[in-house]
């Protein structure tokens, strides 16, 4: 039954304090993946004041220096001064220390991932993967979370360009869009919040803001009835590592669909394709976005769970929340019959032993244009649609 509800989500910048622990870990793993495509990589990092730890299980023939990468990740951020807790030579002083315990992965988690003459590879480990997708954007996602990432992405890119100088890493935006018979109608509210310098004004930070930031990503849906909150606290002048402690993988909600599709809880930053928390979720968003695409409904989520070094899902289910064009069943046939969904084919069909994977530590893994981001893809939709007969 359709309804009129308001759904909010949130995006946070490459410098929020997670953020920066998913860029450190997923730069490691593409420093692994440029040497050794074989890797398996499951790395952890945890950032605070003064220090960043590096711990997981990495198996690899690769030599990576972790100091060096943690050092150009601060630096590619932003975070490149002594007042913000880091600087070029983060390992050479006293402001900033990088500590690291890495172990092997565990031999008999091995033995059910690598495949050999008598074992096809198997998961990772056991678990459910979601994907979405839906007819909201161009991008085929839902339109709170994408605005929400346009916004973040926008304050980065502003603060980059010196367009708006004051502007520091660290950062937050949330939207909340009004939906009428389930249909996105209005931009209900957005909120904004940025690390910046002392000498700016909370007059200018919200003019300036609404200006350069709000205004451009909203485009046509700007009006003046949006209610607006720029950093509601009054004052942001201490974020990321300095404010705030971080950890790999505590924003999976804004990694994915901001809320709207449903997640598994496997987080995906710092793990090799082997890993299915990850490549199992790229996969669901390509079955999804081309089962959209091809027209076969307005709004699909796809699942698949797997059970530890097994290769085939030991479930596959298809969602539409009632806007499919033909049956469920027929549509999960059509995926049977089109997507290898074992953790070999997918990495195959994506070609995800490529290091890829640092673009992708912040403004979202899904609705982004990348080259790269292969799950992105619309190439099967023509072939569903004909084989659907719609």
């Amino acid at each position: 039954m359709n309804r009129n509800y308001i759904f909010t989500s949130e995006s946070v910048t490459e410098g929020h304090p997670d953020k920066v622990c998913d860029k450190i870990s997923d730069s490691i793993l593409d420093a692994i993946l440029n040497q050794d495509t074989e890797a398996r990589v499951a790395c952890e990092t945890m950032i605070t004041q003064g220090q960043a730890i590096i711990s997981g299980e990495i198996t690899t023939i690769a030599d990576v220096d972790y100091e060096t990468i943690v050092s150009n990740a601060l630096k590619d951020i932003g975070y490149t001064t002594e007042e913000l807790g880091a600087t070029n030579t983060i390992n050479k002083n006293k402001h900033f220390s990088i500590k690291h315990n890495i172990v092997s992965q565990s031999s008999h988690i091995a033995q059910g991932v690598d495949s050999s003459d008598d074992h096809e590879q198997g998961a990772g480990d056991q678990g459910l993967m979601f994907g979405y997708a839906c007819n909201e954007t161009p991008e085929l996602m839902p339109l709170p979370i994408q605005l929400a990432q346009k916004l973040s992405h926008r304050l980065a890119k502003l603060r980059k360009n010196e367009t708006l100088a004051w502007l520091k890493p660290d950062g937050k935006s949330q939207v909340s869009i009004r939906y009428e018979d389930d249909k996105p109608k209005a931009i209900e509210a957005i909120v904004l919040s940025t690390q910046h310098s002392p000498e700016v004004t909370n007059e200018e930070i919200t003019s300036q803001l609404i200006e350069h930031v709000i205004k451009p990503v909203c485009g046509d849906l700007w009006n003046e009835n949006i209610k607006i909150h720029v950093n509601p606290t009054g004052k942001f002048e201490i974020g990321g590592p300095h404010g705030d402690a971080g950890l790999t993988g505590r924003k999976i909600i804004v990694d994915s669909y901001g809320g709207m599709g449903r997640h598994g809880g496997g987080a995906f930053s710092g793990k090799d394709p082997s890993k299915v928390d990850r490549s199992a979720c790229y996969m669901c968003r390509y079955v999804a976005k081309n089962i959209v695409a091809a027209g076969l409904a307005d709004r699909c989520e796809v699942q698949v769970a797997y059970a530890i070094g097994v290769a085939e899902p030991v479930s596959l289910m298809v969602n539409t929340f009632g806007t499919n064009k033909i049956s469920e069943e027929k549509i999960e046939e059509l995926v049977n019959n089109n997507f290898d969904m074992r953790p070999a084919g997918i990495v195959s069909q994506l070609d995800l032993k490529r290091p890829i994977y640092k673009k992708t530590a912040a403004y979202g893994h899904f609705g982004r244009n990348e080259p790269e981001f292969n799950w992105e893809k619309t190439d099967k939709a023509q072939k569903l649609k004909e084989e659907s007969g719609i």
